[in-house]
């Protein structure tokens, strides 16, 4: 009789890897900001620096079973193995894209550059798609620590006859929305005719004191534009105020289109100048050695806001540093960096009151507590009827997230 042995089947490891969980260990590495132009969209990962993130992220997430660290670090051979592997996951999955040009396509030579190495090596940049869960992983994370169960709609106490029936139902009246609450008014006909008979085409005689309609809970649509300081002081000292940044106004993009689909969201990064940045380019940012130019930060911002219909609009400024910078009007950059220059503070502050003429609210996040901020930030506020917030990195997110749904439970008298 023949004997058999028999082996415990040992999947292999990439196959059975959370890549979610996975990309939200890696979330610092491919959010991380550095040095360079800002929008200039080349924060690409070598293949080295991606693998080294990967197993990173391994060892300090426990992504792995207990006996599997020891299988992977069999050899150099098994080790290197595993993380391509995993890496080509990654590109399958639509996490990561290869790029040698940072627009996030490959084209014939950047094949043979990766196949051949005729040409230069192939680097690695977060896609759409990671962008977007990284948004949703901040998103659940900061409601987490908000004290909420799971994300949901945060509405007013506030009853009309809108669109999304979550209220009671009403008799109509006129002026209402004629969202129609159809078993109650059908109900009300058959009440009235004390009868279900129909008509000669099938139809009840619904009249004018049967209908009934459905009433919504007010929320009211809002515009907003946060403006990103990309100065030189957000990554120095020793510590990234750039990159938890990035991840609220990632979660904020996610929080809009699927909670809140009638508001809006744009992004404006202010450094020596400023401009606009679509959110996919977000997660490739990086911090300039620049200066702190806030007024034209404020410019770009009144443009988008001013294209805006909604019932209200905001500025969220994040930031660590007073102005210390202006465009001129032949385009030149004036800058000083020592205490609150005159003529930087005094033009700023211009846009500022702009921006209270046209009912846009600016609340400032202030990641820094020097005086000279201190006190620019507290004429803002006062002269926008805005509030001010001394923040860190680590809490930056939750202050954001909660004084943005705070202004969606906004009163509405009808």
């Amino acid at each position: 009789m023949p004997r058999f042995t028999y082996h415990k089947h040992r999947p292999n490891l990439w196959e059975d890897l959370d890549l979610n969980e996975l990309v939200n260990a890696m979330s610092d590495f491919l959010l991380g900001s550095g040095f360079g132009e800002p929008a200039d969209g080349d924060n690409r990962a070598s293949q080295e620096e991606l693998k080294e993130a990967i197993l990173n992220a391994l060892m300090t997430s426990n992504l792995l079973p207990d006996e599997d660290p020891q299988r992977l670090f069999e050899s150099d051979q098994t080790l290197n193995e595993f993380l391509e592997k995993v890496i080509e996951r990654l590109m399958q999955e639509g996490f990561i894209q290869p790029s040698q040009n940072g627009t996030g396509s490959m084209d014939e030579s950047d094949a043979q550059g990766e196949a051949g190495g005729a040409g230069p090596p192939v680097k690695f940049a977060l896609s759409e798609k990671g962008t977007d869960f990284l948004g949703y992983r901040a998103l659940r994370d900061l409601m987490g620590a908000l004290g909420k169960s799971a994300m949901g709609s945060h509405d007013t106490q506030d009853l009309a006859t809108g669109v999304e029936a979550s209220g009671p139902s009403k008799p109509y009246e006129f002026g209402d929305t004629l969202n129609l609450d159809v078993s109650e008014t059908l109900l009300n006909t058959i009440r009235r005719t004390r009868s279900l008979e129909t008509d000669e085409q099938g139809g009840l005689d619904v009249d004018y004191q049967d209908l009934v309609v459905r009433q919504t809970e007010y929320r009211s649509s809002c515009a907003t534009v946060v403006m990103l300081d990309c100065s030189h002081s957000m990554i120095l000292y020793g510590e990234d105020r750039f990159t938890p940044a990035k991840k609220v106004a990632l979660a904020l993009s996610h929080l809009l289109r699927t909670q809140y689909p009638g508001d809006s969201l744009r992004i404006v990064l202010f450094h020596d100048s400023a401009e606009e940045i679509p959110l996919s380019m977000l997660g490739r940012v990086k911090v300039g050695p620049h200066y702190t130019n806030t007024r034209e930060g404020l410019r770009v911002a009144q443009r988008i806001l001013a294209r805006e219909r909604k019932d209200m609009k905001q500025i969220v400024m994040v930031t660590d540093g007073k102005p210390t910078a202006l465009t001129l009007d032949d385009g030149r950059i004036y800058r000083n960096p020592f205490g609150l220059d005159p003529k930087v503070i005094g033009l700023t502050l211009k846009e500022v009151i702009n921006c209270r003429r046209q009912n846009i609210m600016i609340n400032t996040f202030m990641l820094a507590r020097d005086y000279e901020l201190v006190a620019f930030v507290a004429k803002v506020s006062e002269l926008t009827r805005g509030k001010a917030y001394f923040t860190s990195p680590y809490d930056l997110g939750e202050a954001v997230l909660m004084d943005f749904l705070k202004k969606k439970r906004n009163r509405v008298t009808h």
